[in-house]
């Protein structure tokens, strides 16, 4: 390392380091050899979440090295293999920058080779972590370079494109269906909300289905690739140019997809991404339409803005009709639910208490933070229509709640459980492990989810 410094804890003070979780110091060397302090807080108390957190400031920190070797991994009181995984994530998904219409890409990260130093008798454990957080963090980053790319760059028929090479290539099955193909299954939801765009719709299912597989789940990701509002326009304001963001749900869903064989997971999983722009045109969906969803149900139109929902209804109808042991969907659904938790925090509601229970263990385990939200009986007649079987909107209140009672009308009875991620899909500065733009939020809850899977209870 070059010439010896002082590294005590007095010596660390003198230069302002307190060991605080999230501080960094940077010891620069004459020999060329730079050395870089971190902090994880009080002795003993780090798990794998802070060191996730820890790594990634460290990476931040050396983003201008082309090497960084660490002793993260090697702490007392994380197991190997959990240490590796969560230090891998954290370094790979500090490191990543959306850079791909930049002729001149600037602020990103030289980090070529990562070394994790760890006891001998480690080595074959934070191997095994190291490999699984590496798949899990290029999940993470696919989905955020989905969310990133501009909708001209990524319509539906260019997503499910994609979703076919990755299928090929990462032991999927791969189904799409487009607008004809829309028609013949009946997805009235799809095809209203596609209405009104010269882009066609598409609907795509990819499966995965490993030997002997101990369930069967179903995930459902809303892919409006970008969100006008249609008839019932959104204002011109920066949360409107994020709207090619909408398709964060199906982003996850297919990201996570990629990584189930790589990570030799048992649980079979059938995805539907439910793909399409929401414009406003001549031929667009309007105010008093009704269309008709895949299970046979009616829904007025109210608001057009709300369209995710009706994708999702078909998509949903879809998957109950598998018959899996439970039902996941994830999207950007509603405003009320931002306002309601902020950005750091999704939104979960269900049917099943077992279902939302293994949902919010998954997001804590992989540090995506959710709050469970009510399904409000007394709050469905919201939803009440005079002329079809229900609305789409239910008022200005409680909206996140009353979106997912209009969701449980689509899922037959099956255990489900609906994730808003509206508030997290994008960050306007780095944070820890998640980068400026889209940050992937829910990817590795879904991993995570399907990994530890067990069917819940009736």
């Amino acid at each position: 390392m070059g010439e010896a410094w002082d590294s005590s804890r007095a010596a660390l003070a003198s230069y302002g380091f307190e060991g605080k979780a999230g501080q960094t110091l940077i010891v620069p060397s004459a020999s060329g050899t730079t050395v870089i302090v971190v902090g994880i807080g009080a002795p003993g108390e780090i798990d794998a979440n802070g060191l996730r957190t820890a790594a990634a400031n460290l990476a931040r920190a050396a983003s201008k090295h082309s090497t960084l070797a660490t002793g993260l991994a090697d702490v007392d009181g994380v197991e190997a293999r959990a240490a590796a995984q969560a230090v891998v994530e954290g370094v790979s998904m500090a490191g990543y920058r959306y850079v791909e219409l930049k002729a001149d890409p600037s602020n990103v990260s030289k980090l070529e080779r990562l070394t994790l130093m760890v006891g001998a008798s480690d080595v074959a454990a934070a191997t095994a972590g190291a490999e699984r957080g590496q798949i899990i963090a290029d999940a993470a980053c696919l989905a955020r370079d989905l969310a990133n790319t501009p909708p001209s760059h990524l319509t539906a028929a260019m997503l499910a494109d994609r979703a076919q090479g990755l299928a090929e290539s990462c032991g999927l099955d791969c189904e799409i269906v487009d607008a004809d193909g829309a028609r013949e299954l009946g997805l009235g939801g799809l095809l209203g909300v596609n209405a009104g765009s010269t882009e066609p719709p598409r609907m795509v299912k990819l499966t995965y289905t490993p030997r002997r597989p101990n369930g069967h789940v179903a995930l459902v990701g809303k892919g409006v690739m970008y969100d006008s509002g249609g008839i019932s326009l959104k204002p011109s304001n920066e949360m409107h140019a994020l709207m090619k963001m909408d398709m964060s749900g199906a982003a996850a869903v297919l990201s996570a997809m990629t990584a189930l064989k790589a990570l030799k997971v048992r649980t079979k999983v059938t995805a539907y991404l439910m793909c399409t722009d929401n414009m406003p045109s001549g031929s667009a969906m309007k105010l008093g339409d009704v269309l008709k969803i895949r299970n046979g149900k009616t829904v007025e139109i109210h608001n057009t803005d709300a369209e995710g929902r009706l994708v999702l209804a078909d998509g949903l109808s879809l998957a109950a009709e598998e018959e899996p042991d439970a039902i996941v969907d994830i999207a950007t659904l509603t405003g009320a639910c931002l306002v309601a938790l902020g950005t750091k925090v999704a939104g979960v509601l269900g049917n099943n208490p077992g279902w939302v229970d293994q949902v919010e263990a998954a997001a804590a385990r992989v540090d995506e933070p959710v709050w469970e939200l009510p399904l409000v009986p007394k709050y469905r007649k919201l939803l009440d229509s005079n002329v079809a079987d229900l609305k789409n909107v239910g008022g200005p209140y409680g909206g996140t709640i009353t979106a997912g009672l209009f969701l449980q009308e689509f899922v037959a009875d099956r255990p489900w459980a609906h994730l808003d991620i509206a508030g997290p899909m994008n960050v306007d500065a780095d944070e820890a492990w998640v980068s400026r733009g889209a940050t992937g939020f829910g990817t590795r809850v879904l991993i995570d989810l399907v990994s530890e899977f067990r069917p819940p209870s009736s």
